[in-house]
């Protein structure tokens, strides 16, 4: 009985670390939601999006979960690195280089991740180079970086669209090139993306007018970009006849205009829409989401670590992608992560992954204090 209260008071601490007033439990729950969309489009067999047809609706999480990710990593990039106002001098050189050795790890993990043979495309190497792409616009203000952000989302599919067309990428070479740089989300399109979570980390995340704001521009903007495709009648077939069929698309992972105008929006909505959740009652209600969103490192891993467990076990083999979607994994996987990552946040705190992260970051470069010691 004399531990019950030491325990209470641990398990106190870590519940106010987690749904506390420092934490931002909107943003926990859209990343929450991009890793579980990411889980859907891996480990279910989805049909394309028919608006007569709810059973393709879960389309929406094809190519919008991992540009979601992306744009939460600005988010967090933002945050950590002074929020709505920027580090100067020191301590932005300081947080910078900690960005450097985050990038790394997070490099290696992709790498080894690739290893299994899991037949998905990892994010994690296209993620450790977007980090260092961000580097240099840490002091930017949320107009300018919306800006470039801007700028880049139009100019550069037109680029994308002429590299992604090298035969290199079809040979050998070019597929472990593709892996070691995470082409299948490519970086210089990509920044797009991370720039605009940047731009949105830089404003008042508490104000719920931020949120409003977020909502209703990020739905313009996908109403917008899917809607002109829609309009236009632009189709996959017709992409390889021109450059500009390639580039005037929605289509998922197709690096087009329409889809990084689209799903970029639909990336600030969803954010928005999970700030003003989480303002609400309801906050209580996606605890489990917000649990995995709170340490999303670990919960990506653990999906392919378990999946490629599981296939080895059954079938020998990581390769057989239809053949382990054939299990019907998703719920199962889904549900006993969600399950493990709240146990954990409530018992024992931040993610194993993500507390690895920050030591790595702490011990290779250390603060004025660490350093005196």
């Amino acid at each position: 009985m004399a531990v019950a209260p030491g325990l209470n008071a641990a398990l106190l601490t870590r519940w106010r670390r987690f749904d506390g007033p420092s934490r931002l439990g909107g943003i926990d729950l859209a990343r929450g939601l991009a890793v579980v969309g990411m889980l859907a489009a891996h480990l279910v067999a989805i049909d394309d999006f028919a608006l007569g047809d709810p059973a393709t609706w879960i389309d929406v999480v094809n190519g919008r979960s991992s540009i979601l990710f992306a744009t939460l990593a600005g988010v967090s990039i933002a945050l950590v690195t002074g929020g709505r106002t920027p580090m100067r001098g020191s301590a932005r050189g300081r947080a910078s280089a900690r960005l450097a050795v985050r990038a790394g790890g997070l490099w290696v993990l992709g790498i080894l991740l690739v290893a299994t043979g899991v037949p998905v495309y990892v994010i994690l190497p296209a993620y450790a180079i977007l980090f260092l792409l961000a580097l240099p616009f840490l002091g930017m203000r949320p107009p300018l970086l919306f800006a470039i952000a801007a700028a880049v989302a139009v100019v550069m599919p037109f680029l994308q669209a002429v590299w992604d067309a090298s035969p290199f990428w079809d040979t050998p070479e070019g597929a472990s090139v593709g892996a070691l740089i995470g082409w299948a989300y490519p970086f210089p399109l990509w920044i797009a993306f991370l720039l605009s979570g940047m731009a949105v980390g830089r404003t008042n995340l508490r104000s719920a007018r931020v949120a409003f704001v977020l909502l209703l521009s990020g739905a313009a903007l996908a109403a917008g970009g899917y809607g002109l495709a829609a309009w236009s009648g632009s189709s996959e077939t017709d992409e390889p006849l021109s450059l500009l069929a390639a580039v005037w698309t929605a289509r998922a992972h197709s690096g087009g205009v329409l889809e990084v105008v689209g799903s970029g929006g639909f990336a600030l909505a969803v954010i928005g829409a999970s700030l003003l959740l989480c303002r609400t009652v309801l906050r209580w209600l996606v605890v489990p989401l917000r649990a995995v969103g709170a340490m999303p490192l670990t919960a990506y891993t653990a999906q392919l670590v378990v999946w490629a467990v599981a296939a080895v076990a059954v079938f020998g083999t990581t390769e057989h992608l239809d053949a382990f979607r054939s299990l019907e994994p998703f719920w199962p996987m889904t549900l006993g992560i969600t399950a493990a990552c709240t146990l954990w946040v409530i018992l024992v705190g931040r993610g194993p992954l993500e507390a690895a992260m920050a030591w790595l970051t702490r011990a290779v470069v250390r603060g004025p204090a660490e350093a005196r010691r």
